[in-house]
Protein backbone atom coordinates (compact mmCIF):
# COMPACT_ATOMS: atom_id res chain seq x y z
CA UNK A 1 0.00 0.00 0.00
CA UNK A 2 1.18 3.52 -0.83
CA UNK A 3 -0.37 6.34 1.14
CA UNK A 4 -0.33 9.96 -0.01
CA UNK A 5 0.12 13.05 2.12
CA UNK A 6 -2.77 14.75 0.31
CA UNK A 7 -5.24 12.01 1.32
CA UNK A 8 -3.90 12.02 4.88
CA UNK A 9 -4.41 15.78 5.21
CA UNK A 10 -7.88 15.49 3.65
CA UNK A 11 -9.01 12.81 6.11
CA UNK A 12 -7.23 14.29 9.12
CA UNK A 13 -8.70 17.76 8.64
CA UNK A 14 -12.28 16.54 8.39
CA UNK A 15 -11.79 14.08 11.24
CA UNK A 16 -10.53 16.76 13.61
CA UNK A 17 -13.14 19.34 12.57
CA UNK A 18 -16.23 17.11 12.73
CA UNK A 19 -15.27 15.27 15.91
CA UNK A 20 -14.37 18.39 17.84
CA UNK A 21 -17.55 20.05 16.58
CA UNK A 22 -19.50 17.16 18.09
CA UNK A 23 -17.57 17.48 21.35
CA UNK A 24 -18.23 21.23 21.50
CA UNK A 25 -21.90 20.76 20.73
CA UNK A 26 -22.37 18.14 23.45
CA UNK A 27 -20.44 20.24 25.97
CA UNK A 28 -22.53 23.25 25.04
CA UNK A 29 -25.65 21.21 25.71
CA UNK A 30 -24.21 20.04 29.07
CA UNK A 31 -24.65 16.36 28.27
CA UNK A 32 -22.73 13.49 29.84
CA UNK A 33 -19.28 12.17 28.84
CA UNK A 34 -20.99 8.99 27.63
CA UNK A 35 -22.90 11.02 25.01
CA UNK A 36 -19.66 12.63 23.87
CA UNK A 37 -18.12 9.21 23.34
CA UNK A 38 -21.18 7.67 21.67
CA UNK A 39 -21.57 10.50 19.18
CA UNK A 40 -17.83 10.94 18.76
CA UNK A 41 -17.06 7.31 17.95
CA UNK A 42 -20.16 7.04 15.77
CA UNK A 43 -18.81 9.99 13.78
CA UNK A 44 -15.33 8.46 13.56
CA UNK A 45 -16.50 5.23 12.02
CA UNK A 46 -19.56 6.32 10.05
CA UNK A 47 -18.29 9.62 8.66
CA UNK A 48 -14.77 8.25 8.27
CA UNK A 49 -16.09 5.34 6.22
CA UNK A 50 -18.27 7.68 4.17
CA UNK A 51 -15.30 9.91 3.36
CA UNK A 52 -13.14 6.90 2.49
CA UNK A 53 -15.76 5.58 0.08
CA UNK A 54 -16.21 9.03 -1.45
CA UNK A 55 -12.48 9.44 -1.97
CA UNK A 56 -12.27 5.91 -3.42
CA UNK A 57 -15.02 6.62 -5.95
CA UNK A 58 -13.61 10.04 -6.84
CA UNK A 59 -10.12 8.65 -7.46
CA UNK A 60 -11.50 5.69 -9.42
CA UNK A 61 -13.68 7.95 -11.58
CA UNK A 62 -10.77 10.30 -12.27
CA UNK A 63 -8.49 7.44 -13.30
CA UNK A 64 -11.20 6.02 -15.58
CA UNK A 65 -11.75 9.41 -17.20
CA UNK A 66 -8.00 9.81 -17.80
CA UNK A 67 -7.80 6.31 -19.26
CA UNK A 68 -10.69 7.01 -21.65
CA UNK A 69 -9.01 10.22 -22.77
CA UNK A 70 -5.73 8.36 -23.23
CA UNK A 71 -7.39 5.69 -25.38
CA UNK A 72 -9.00 8.40 -27.52
CA UNK A 73 -5.63 10.09 -28.03
CA UNK A 74 -4.05 6.75 -28.93
CA UNK A 75 -6.72 6.20 -31.59
CA UNK A 76 -6.16 9.68 -33.01
CA UNK A 77 -2.39 9.14 -33.17
CA UNK A 78 -2.97 5.87 -35.03
CA UNK A 79 -5.61 7.17 -37.44
CA UNK A 80 -5.08 10.94 -37.60
CA UNK A 81 -1.29 11.17 -37.33
CA UNK A 82 -0.88 14.27 -39.51
CA UNK A 83 -3.53 16.15 -37.59
CA UNK A 84 -1.98 15.16 -34.27
CA UNK A 85 1.47 16.26 -35.45
CA UNK A 86 -0.01 19.62 -36.38
CA UNK A 87 -1.47 19.92 -32.89
CA UNK A 88 2.00 19.32 -31.43
CA UNK A 89 3.36 21.95 -33.81
CA UNK A 90 0.68 24.44 -32.75
CA UNK A 91 1.31 23.77 -29.04
CA UNK A 92 5.02 24.51 -29.26
CA UNK A 93 4.57 27.37 -31.68
CA UNK A 94 2.51 29.07 -28.97
CA UNK A 95 5.44 28.55 -26.61
CA UNK A 96 7.61 30.65 -28.92
CA UNK A 97 9.43 28.01 -30.97
CA UNK A 98 9.63 28.45 -34.74
CA UNK A 99 11.23 27.33 -37.98
CA UNK A 100 13.85 24.56 -37.76
CA UNK A 101 13.77 24.32 -33.97
CA UNK A 102 10.00 23.88 -33.99
CA UNK A 103 10.16 21.16 -36.64
CA UNK A 104 12.90 19.37 -34.72
CA UNK A 105 10.79 19.41 -31.56
CA UNK A 106 7.84 17.98 -33.47
CA UNK A 107 10.04 15.29 -35.02
CA UNK A 108 11.56 14.24 -31.69
CA UNK A 109 8.24 14.13 -29.83
CA UNK A 110 6.34 12.25 -32.52
CA UNK A 111 9.14 9.74 -33.03
CA UNK A 112 8.40 8.18 -29.65
CA UNK A 113 4.80 7.08 -29.18
CA UNK A 114 4.72 7.30 -25.38
CA UNK A 115 6.29 10.77 -25.34
CA UNK A 116 3.87 11.86 -28.05
CA UNK A 117 0.90 10.49 -26.14
CA UNK A 118 2.00 11.94 -22.80
CA UNK A 119 2.57 15.33 -24.43
CA UNK A 120 -0.91 15.36 -25.93
CA UNK A 121 -2.47 14.35 -22.62
CA UNK A 122 -0.68 17.07 -20.67
CA UNK A 123 -0.38 19.92 -23.14
CA UNK A 124 -3.66 19.53 -25.05
CA UNK A 125 -6.00 18.06 -22.43
CA UNK A 126 -4.28 19.20 -19.24
CA UNK A 127 -4.44 15.67 -17.81
CA UNK A 128 -1.70 13.96 -15.84
CA UNK A 129 -1.99 10.32 -14.83
CA UNK A 130 -2.84 9.96 -11.14
CA UNK A 131 -0.51 7.34 -9.68
CA UNK A 132 -2.66 6.83 -6.60
CA UNK A 133 -4.70 3.64 -6.31
CA UNK A 134 -8.34 4.09 -5.24
CA UNK A 135 -8.05 1.54 -2.42
CA UNK A 136 -4.94 3.26 -1.07
CA UNK A 137 -6.70 6.63 -1.01
CA UNK A 138 -9.67 5.12 0.83
CA UNK A 139 -7.53 3.42 3.48
CA UNK A 140 -5.37 6.50 4.00
CA UNK A 141 -8.42 8.77 4.34
CA UNK A 142 -10.14 6.43 6.81
CA UNK A 143 -6.99 5.94 8.89
CA UNK A 144 -6.22 9.66 9.04
CA UNK A 145 -9.83 10.55 9.86
CA UNK A 146 -9.88 8.14 12.80
CA UNK A 147 -6.36 8.78 14.06
CA UNK A 148 -6.66 12.57 14.19
CA UNK A 149 -10.39 12.56 14.87
CA UNK A 150 -9.77 10.56 18.05
CA UNK A 151 -7.66 13.37 19.55
CA UNK A 152 -10.63 15.52 20.72
CA UNK A 153 -12.17 12.45 22.37
CA UNK A 154 -9.08 11.35 24.30
CA UNK A 155 -9.66 13.46 27.46
CA UNK A 156 -13.28 12.27 27.62
CA UNK A 157 -12.21 8.64 27.33
CA UNK A 158 -10.03 9.22 30.41
CA UNK A 159 -12.84 11.04 32.25
CA UNK A 160 -15.38 8.31 31.43
CA UNK A 161 -12.94 5.57 32.43
CA UNK A 162 -12.54 7.35 35.79
CA UNK A 163 -16.29 7.03 36.36
CA UNK A 164 -17.35 10.64 35.87
CA UNK A 165 -21.01 11.17 35.03
CA UNK A 166 -20.81 14.88 34.18
CA UNK A 167 -18.52 16.62 31.73
CA UNK A 168 -15.42 18.09 33.28
CA UNK A 169 -14.52 21.58 32.04
CA UNK A 170 -10.90 20.54 32.50
CA UNK A 171 -11.46 17.65 30.06
CA UNK A 172 -12.95 20.05 27.53
CA UNK A 173 -9.99 22.40 28.01
CA UNK A 174 -7.54 19.59 27.33
CA UNK A 175 -9.59 18.51 24.32
CA UNK A 176 -9.51 22.07 22.98
CA UNK A 177 -5.74 22.38 23.39
CA UNK A 178 -5.02 18.96 21.84
CA UNK A 179 -7.32 19.68 18.92
CA UNK A 180 -5.86 23.15 18.39
CA UNK A 181 -2.39 21.62 18.12
CA UNK A 182 -3.76 19.03 15.68
CA UNK A 183 -5.44 21.72 13.56
CA UNK A 184 -2.29 23.80 13.39
CA UNK A 185 -0.12 20.79 12.54
CA UNK A 186 -2.47 19.66 9.78
CA UNK A 187 -2.53 23.18 8.35
CA UNK A 188 1.27 23.40 8.46
CA UNK A 189 1.57 20.07 6.62
CA UNK A 190 -0.94 21.29 4.05
CA UNK A 191 1.09 24.47 3.66
CA UNK A 192 4.20 22.40 3.01
CA UNK A 193 2.39 20.45 0.29
CA UNK A 194 1.15 23.64 -1.35
CA UNK A 195 4.47 25.40 -0.76
CA UNK A 196 2.87 28.14 1.29
CA UNK A 197 3.78 29.66 4.65
CA UNK A 198 3.59 26.91 7.27
CA UNK A 199 2.55 29.32 10.02
CA UNK A 200 -0.12 31.06 7.93
CA UNK A 201 -1.54 27.79 6.66
CA UNK A 202 -1.52 26.34 10.16
CA UNK A 203 -3.29 29.37 11.64
CA UNK A 204 -5.83 29.30 8.79
CA UNK A 205 -6.78 25.69 9.48
CA UNK A 206 -6.86 26.41 13.22
CA UNK A 207 -9.21 29.34 12.61
CA UNK A 208 -11.58 27.28 10.46
CA UNK A 209 -11.65 24.49 13.02
CA UNK A 210 -12.25 26.99 15.78
CA UNK A 211 -15.18 28.55 13.93
CA UNK A 212 -16.77 25.13 13.36
CA UNK A 213 -16.36 24.29 17.04
CA UNK A 214 -17.75 27.65 18.18
CA UNK A 215 -20.84 27.26 15.99
CA UNK A 216 -21.44 23.74 17.33
CA UNK A 217 -20.96 24.90 20.94
CA UNK A 218 -23.40 27.80 20.52
CA UNK A 219 -26.02 25.59 18.85
CA UNK A 220 -25.68 22.99 21.63
CA UNK A 221 -25.94 25.67 24.32
CA UNK A 222 -29.02 27.29 22.77
CA UNK A 223 -30.76 23.95 22.27
CA UNK A 224 -30.05 23.07 25.91
CA UNK A 225 -31.72 26.33 26.96
CA UNK A 226 -34.72 25.91 24.70
CA UNK A 227 -35.51 22.21 25.00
Amino acid sequence: MKWSLEDFVYGATDGAVTTFAIVAGVVGASLSPAIVLILGFANLFADGFSMAVGNYLATKSQKEAIERARQREEWEIDHLADQEKQEIRDIYAKKGFKDEILEEIVRIITSRRKVWLDTMMKEELGLVDDKRRPLDTAITTFAAFNAIGFIPLLPFVVVYAAGAIVISQEAFAYSSVFTAVAFFTIGAVKGKILRKSLVRSGLGTLALGGIAAAVAFIVGYLLNQLV
